[in-house]
Formats: structure tokens, C-alpha cells, sequence
């Protein structure tokens, strides 16, 4: 139905109970033979798009996580009443500022938005003026540059010139030192660099606490450990940023803003519901936030040591099965810090299996069902994890390794 045939038959529609959420515009899905139909349809395959077993892990490309049931269960709690957009955030930060130990929180869509808001509160305090000049510094009295290491030096950095920040990257503590000036606005630290940097996240802190200049710490796939939730803000660092919908199985396009109460609460005036503002478009919905609020709930109250010895036992599993075919080795990596979850490296040797990891790859995306991997350190390895798996999973992942190593090795030896 067009939007004014709406409109014009608005008035045949019986308004009894409409404002206490009783009357329903549409059919209600719920029970009903409509309700059974939906949930037995298989809409990517309608739409001609391929599913698959994730044993890669929490990339966006791959669409991250799966939501937990709790998760889907609050999301579809709050997708049949409205509530004001701000109350909730402010309940709902609450919450996760008593749960996570810190001054204040808020839900944001990503990590990267966290970054872009809390960089905007920083900018403007409270000043709504402030709040729509950005990201034009020029002119203003706001401070427009962000130190940065060369080593920390990522794409998602971007999400901090949305504000007007100019990039000032620096290698030694004297280079950061000598960096912080007048016009800095902000420091800004990448945890999963943390020991690719010359300085490290504790001295990093303590030099600009010396100088008295806002950080911000992004830890957006640094969970687990679940203690990370807790330990920057404990540092004392002034902004934390985490994705959702990586290990914390949130939705993919939810994050969190933790940390100091008078940026978090400035950077909400960039954020939605509020129009004249550069965070206009990093709007989060009511299902999202209490979704985001439901896994975190779910994720601190999980067995975190039984899930680490079920990924260890599964990655054994798959390690074991492809130590099987000649010339294929397996290490157990864990990272030391993002993507902190066991991490099985296979590699082999190319005069048994002439083969590369893009042609395996490849053969594991097309085959049934469909497999995706992650990238390895060179054309001759690839790299497994469980912990986006279905339980169970593994076992259809050790059989296809398997048999895709297997065969890419017979294939060259008898052709």
C-alpha cells in the first residue's frame, strides 16, 4: 500500500486500544499458518546466496557472529512495543556501566561509530553549537589533531577524520612527546598492536595523563579474555571501543562506547536521535540496543574456561584429521591479543600437495556444504577457528579438510 492510501484510510481503522499497542495495523505473524510458513522458508536460498560453516572467524565480510538465542529472543521482544530512543540508551547504559565496573556506557552501531562518537565528545563537550560545526575544526576553538603510532596505523582510523581530526602519527616516546601540542584532541592507541608499538598501552596512558590529553583505546575484536571488558577502563583510560557482534555474539552492527561520563555523554549529541549532527547515520534501533545489553548479559555469565577447552578439543580434532594426509603440518597459534582464541595454522609441503591455499580455499567454498577459512602467511597455508562454529561442526570441517587435501594430493600425483 502506497504511503497516502495508508493515510486516507487511517480513518476507517478503529482507534480502541490503538495507543496501548492492542490494535495491529497488519495480520498478527505470531501462531499463525502465516507465521509457520515464514519460519519454514529458506530466504538466502531464494535469493540465490550461499551459506556456509564459518571456521574463519568475527570478519564483517563474513557477517561476524551468531547471535545467541537470548539474543534473538530480546530482539524480537523489542521489535513489538516503542520506547524513546534516549531513555533507552540511558537505561540501558546504565546497565552495562554497572555490569562492565566503568563510569559510563552506551551502544553505538560498531566499533567504529564508538570511536567516531567518543572522538566527537571529546571535540565538543556539551556545546550543541560545537555539535554542528563538525568535522569543520577550521575557525573554531576545538582542537583538531589525534596522535597516532605509525605502528597502529589502521583503515578504521578513518572513523576518527569523520570528525576533522587531523592525523599526527609518531614512532618513539620522544617523537609522541614532542607530538602533543596545543592543538591535540585526542591520543589514540590500537590494543591489538599493542606490542608492534615502540609504546606500549601502560606508558602510552601514563604520557598523555602527564599532559593531561583525552585517550582512547580501541579494542573492538579483543574479546576474549572477558577481562578486557574491565581492564582499560580500570587503567584509566578516558574511551574504550568494542565491536558486538565479534566474541561477545551481539548484533554485528552493534557496539560499545565505555569510559568517562562527560565525553560519552557529549558524544551522544552526535548520535541519533538527534539530525544536525556528522552521527546522523550510525543510527542504532531499540532491538540492537537491548540486544547488545542481552549478550553482554549472556557473554559474562558464560563458563568462558569450558568454552576454551571445547575449542581446544575441536581444533585437536581437525588438527588430527588433516595430520593424516602426507606432507601437512598443524601448529595451535593464539594470539596474544585481538582474536585471543586458539588458532590452528595448517600448512604443507607444495611437492606433495601442488597446491595453493587459494585453490583449497576455493575447493572448500564450493563444496557442499560450504566452508570458508582464513587467510595464512603465504600461498601454502591457511588458518582454522572453531569458536563460530555450531557445535558439532567440526566434525564436518576435519571430514572436508581432509578430503580436499586428499584429493588436491592425488589429483597431481595421477594426473
Amino acid at each position: 500500500m502506497k504511503r497516502r492510501d495508508l493515510l486516507k484510510n487511517m480513518s476507517a481503522i478503529p482507534v480502541f486500544g490503538a495507543f496501548a499497542g492492542s490494535a495491529k495495523l497488519l495480520p498478527i505473524m505470531d501462531g499463525s499458518a502465516e507465521a509457520e510458513a515464514a519460519a519454514g522458508k529458506d530466504y538466502f536460498k531464494e535469493l540465490g546466496i550461499r551459506t556456509f560453516i564459518n571456521a574463519a572467524g568475527t570478519y564483517t565480510f563474513m557477517t561476524g557472529s551468531l547471535m545467541r538465542d537470548e539474543v534473538m529472543s530480546a530482539i524480537n521482544y523489542a521489535s513489538k512495543e516503542y520506547v524513546l530512543l534516549d531513555e533507552l540508551q540511558d537505561k540501558v547504559g546504565a546497565r552495562i556501566a554497572k555490569l562492565l565496573r566503568c563510569e559510563y556506557a552506551t551502544v553505538t552501531s560498531g566499533a567504529a561509530a564508538a570511536m567516531t562518537l567518543g572522538a566527537a565528545g571529546v571535540l565538543t563537550g556539551m556545546d550543541e553549537k560545537k555539535v554542528a560545526q563538525l568535522p569543520f575544526l577550521e575557525g573554531t576553538d576545538m582542537k583538531r589533531e589525534v596522535i597516532i603510532q605509525k605502528a597502529h596505523d589502521i583503515a578504521y582510523a578513518h572513523a576518527l577524520k569523520n570528525v576533522g581530526l587531523q592525523i599526527v602519527y609518531v614512532e618513539s616516546r620522544e617523537e609522541l612527546e614532542k607530538a602533543i601540542t596545543d592543538k591535540t584532541g585526542l591520543m589514540y592507541f590500537l590494543n591489538a598492536n599493542n606490542f608492534e608499538g615502540k609504546v606500549q598501552v601502560e606508558e602510552f596512558l601514563k604520557i598523555a595523563q602527564a599532559h593531561n590529553i583525552p585517550t582512547m583505546i580501541d579494542c573492538a575484536a579483543d574479546v576474549p579474555p572477558v577481562e578486557n571488558l574491565f581492564k582499560y577502563t580500570e587503567m584509566g583510560y578516558d574511551l574504550v571501543c568494542f565491536s558486538g557482534g565479534k566474541g561477545i555474539r551481539g548484533p554485528q552492527s552493534a557496539g560499545l562506547l565505555l569510559g568517562r561520563k562527560k565525553y560519552i555523554e557529549a558524544g551522544r549529541l552526535s548520535a541519533p536521535p538527534r539530525g544536525n549532527t556528522i552521527g546522523r547515520g550510525l543510527k542504532v534501533n531499540k532491538e540492537e540496543i537491548l540486544g547488545m545489553l542481552v549478550a553482554l548479559e549472556t557473554y559474562l555469565a558464560t563458563d568462558h574456561a569450558k568454552e576454551w577447552k571445547m575449542w581446544e578439543a575441536q581444533i585437536k580434532l581437525i588438527s588430527d584429521a588433516v595430520k593424516t594426509v602426507s606432507g601437512v603440518e598443524t601448529k595451535v597459534v593464539v594470539p596474544p591479543v585481538a582474536n585471543h582464541i586458539p588458532t590452528l595454522h595448517i600448512s604443507w609441503d607444495p611437492k606433495k600437495i601442488p597446491a595453493t591455499a587459494a585453490e583449497i580455499r576455493e575447493k572448500l567454498r564450493s563444496g557442499n556444504p560450504s566452508i570458508e577459512v582464513a587467510d595464512g602467511a603465504n600461498q601454502h597455508t591457511f588458518n582454522v577457528t572453531t569458536w563460530m562454529l555450531v557445535p558439532g561442526q567440526e566434525k564436518i570441517v576435519a571430514t572436508q579438510l581432509k578430503k580436499v587435501l586428499t584429493e588436491k594430493a592425488l589429483s597431481e600425483n595421477h594426473g
